[in-house]
């Protein structure tokens, strides 16, 4: 059994064609990773792939280089097949399709490849015209697509030849059974349809029956598994001192860029407001945001112009932000399946990282059903309470002019008539100076203390 595992050390022995082979090389892929490996084979074959694998293993590779390779066959066909809107992949977030989008045409960019990204909050007019260009691939979220399907002239996916679902497990939710079923109604039976998720659920079976045809399961991870070089702790705090203990792990870790996950989209506001009162350079990212400012926010982090997102699940799934090396859970996920995504957003493709998860009084019972699903109790992060507690009378004050400051742009919006989430978005890609005027000074003064070790 060994030795099958290193039988395959390239991707040109996987089967892939020079061009893609370079293309990968140009990326900086030397060699394929497990779900790779195992699944282009495959999907050269022309087989139904159900692929689950850790977040972070590479799997939009393991689905866009077999495509890539059908396209550029179906162009160099005689006479030349049909290939505008030869494939469709379905994502649940809008940044993770603008993601694989993105990852699509890196390793299309020898080839002259043509992409759409179809999202909500996007100019409906502007996709239109995309559309009209007759890409190769449409990369989109269910509503949005159900939408221009219905509304766009001209436009259909009668003639894909694939179809992706990624993170299948989250598509196959209630939230876009509607949608679903109105996409899966309006392509060819005869297809090429690929799952893949970092969790298997028995929704992801159900539709195995529904529309896959004899396909091969790759199982490139358990089914909730983290990977080795990721770290994983757990603290129990009092609900009431949870602030004094994220901000002294990101004061201990100042130099990480980090991910801190919240259960809701007020509590990345608040958060944020509070880290920058104590001059952390943190943002926000949350569904209640405009995707240009969602996309501001995620380009900032991604730039390190600010190295601490604070996020609801809208950022859990796919993203693939390779300096992130620690995840913070400040708010223990409902759905024990949703601590894997999180995780998964950091030790990435090798690389090492940090998942810090600080548990209250309430929250005990959903953090021992994550200690269920990933099998293992975890070892608690250290601290010295009485270190921790240093901080309580500046993350007070911090915490109380931040509400203060969500309160008056709550009333400002009322009297602007509701473009709360512009100046929201403002305070945070430095449009609003307002607030920082007055507390400059501690907020310098502050630093110097944080940085006292």
């Amino acid at each position: 059994m060994e030795d099958d595992k290193e039988e395959v050390k390239s991707f040109k022995e996987l089967g892939l064609v020079e061009q893609l082979v370079e293309a990968c090389d140009s990326l900086g892929w030397k060699n394929p990773s497990k779900i790779q490996a195992e699944a282009i084979p495959h999907a050269l074959e022309g087989k139904d792939l159900i692929g689950l694998a850790q977040t972070g293993s590479g799997k939009t590779g393991a689905f866009a280089l077999p495509i890539l390779q059908a396209l550029l066959a179906a162009a160099a066909a005689v006479p030349p097949v049909q290939h505008a809107f030869f494939a469709c992949v379905l994502s649940p977030t809008r940044e993770l399709a603008i993601q694989i989008a993105e990852q699509f045409e890196a390793l299309g960019s020898s080839i002259s490849l043509k992409t759409a990204v179809l999202v909500g909050g996007v100019d409906h007019v502007q996709q239109s015209i995309a559309l009209g260009k007759r890409p190769h691939i449409v990369v989109a979220t269910p509503g949005r697509l159900v939408d221009h399907l219905s509304n766009t002239k001209g436009f259909s996916l009668r003639t894909i030849k694939y179809l992706v679902l990624d993170e299948a497990d989250r598509l196959l939710n209630e939230d876009f059974e509607k949608s679903l079923d109105e996409i899966l109604n309006a392509i060819p039976r005869e297809r090429r349809t690929y799952l893949f998720s970092a969790t298997m659920t028995k929704k992801v079976q159900k539709l195995q029956r529904a529309c896959l045809r004899n396909p091969v399961k790759i199982e490139a991870a358990s089914k909730y598994s983290t990977v080795d070089t990721l770290k994983q702790q757990f603290r129990f705090v009092p609900a009431k001192h949870k602030d004094c203990y994220l901000t002294y792990i990101l004061n201990e870790k100042s130099g990480s860029t980090s991910m801190v996950f919240t259960r809701t989209c007020e509590a990345t506001r608040l958060l944020a407001l509070m880290l920058r009162n104590l001059s952390f350079r943190a943002i926000p990212i949350s569904g209640q945001m405009t995707q240009a400012k969602r996309l501001g926010a995620l380009n900032k982090f991604k730039a390190g112009e600010c190295n601490i997102l604070i996020c609801t699940d809208v950022a859990s799934r796919g993203l693939d932000i390779p300096s992130v090396d620690m995840v913070i859970n400040y708010d223990i996920p409902t759905n024990s399946k949703d601590y894997i995504h999180r995780v998964g957003r950091t030790a990435r493709a090798g690389r090492s990282g940090v998942a810090i998860s600080l548990v209250n009084q309430y929250e005990l019972e959903w953090y021992i059903q994550i200690e269920k699903l990933i099998g293992k109790k975890l070892p608690e992060f250290e601290a010295q309470e009485e270190e921790v507690l240093l901080f309580l009378e500046r993350v007070t004050e911090a915490k109380r002019l931040s509400l203060m400051n969500i309160k008056e742009a709550g009333g400002h919006k009322r009297r602007r008539g509701g473009e709360e989430e512009e100046d929201e978005g403002d305070k945070f890609h430095g449009k609003n100076k307002s607030n920082k005027s007055s507390n400059n000074k501690s907020n310098k003064s502050n630093n110097k203390k944080f940085k006292r070790r």
